[in-house]
């Protein structure tokens, strides 16, 4: 059992080493903006994040993921983002930084709409000891090459809008600049640019005389080297929203529970994923955390058609 666990271990630093796929948080139903660039500064305040998820935790050298990301707006029509990305799993390690830019219009009173792009630079690396492992061959170019790391700039192009506040729409197509450099010298390639995106969407129910909420959505990814998947979630709020819970389900065979608070500007979320196929044997599940604080801009006096 103990060779399986190291010879799995080893093909997921060779997969994870070669495909350098979107990081997967859960908490974009609250958050959009970590699977949306366009969604910076959309909700008209700053916010700071800290997310933080354990992949199948317990599990030898199991994927770990944190990031630390600022978004809001920018005068009255713009939106920014920053944010820095640390993942390890086995022994790659990988650091990504990107930069969201949004531009926000209000079309009328129901109807908003935002238009973005991400850039970004992500490095990964590999540690020496890989070379010391007992599946390894050397001569073996892709895990060489990754030993004195690798870096790759990429971009990703967004819309997101929201109608009469309750119903939020977005699309995300990731990927732009690996999808593009991936077809030069590739005889009658003719894969479009467009092929790799994100879908969101969600509807929130509100019932005034019981103080609350009900918010199903759904993500729809297809993202490079990574399996596509469909996520179904069922969000609901209380007392004004100050407390949180959920239910999700992703199509590769995985079911998370969500729990949340908000205290006026600080926000703190949690939710464990359990999996369905014979993989939860040797893992005790995924955790997530996200942690956020938020402060209204100080509004500038703006002639009433021109407010975002």
């Amino acid at each position: 059992m103990k060779k399986i666990l190291l010879l799995i271990s080893f093909l997921s630093v060779v997969r994870l080493a070669s495909a350098q796929d979107e990081a997967i948080f859960s908490h974009y139903n609250i958050m959009p903006v970590l699977v949306n660039p366009s969604a910076a500064g959309f909700g008209d305040q700053h916010q700071f994040q800290l997310n933080a998820r354990a992949q199948w935790s317990g599990f030898v050298d199991a994927p770990k993921t944190y990031s630390a990301q600022y978004n809001g707006p920018i005068g009255t029509n713009f939106g920014l983002g920053v944010g820095v990305l640390t993942e390890t799993a086995a022994q790659m390690n990988r650091l990504r930084a990107h930069l969201n830019y949004a531009f926000r219009f209000k079309i009328n009173d129901m109807i908003k709409l935002s238009a973005g792009f991400s850039t970004e630079y992500q490095q990964v690396r590999l540690d020496n000891g890989v070379a010391a492992g007992v599946f390894f061959q050397e001569g073996d170019k892709i895990i060489e090459d990754f030993m004195d790391g690798r870096g790759v700039f990429d971009a990703s192009l967004g819309v997101f809008s929201s109608f009469n506040e309750d119903t939020k729409v977005g699309l995300t197509f990731t990927n732009l600049v690996r999808s593009r450099l991936s077809n030069i010298g590739v005889n009658g390639s003719n894969e479009s640019i467009l092929k790799y995106y994100l879908f969101y969407a969600s509807h929130k129910l509100r019932i005034e005389e019981h103080n609350f909420t009900l918010e199903p959505s759904i993500l729809i990814r297809n993202v490079r080297d990574v399996p596509s998947q469909v996520d179904i979630n069922l969000k609901a709020a209380f007392l004004d929203e100050a407390l949180t819970t959920g239910l999700s389900y992703r199509s590769l065979g995985s079911l998370g529970i969500l729990l949340g608070t908000r205290l006026s500007t600080f926000e703190v979320y949690y939710s464990y994923d359990v999996f369905f196929q014979n993989f939860q044997k040797y893992n005790d599940g995924s955790h997530e955390v996200t942690v956020a604080l938020s402060f209204n801009r100080i509004k500038k006096q703006v002639p009433e058609g021109k407010r975002f």
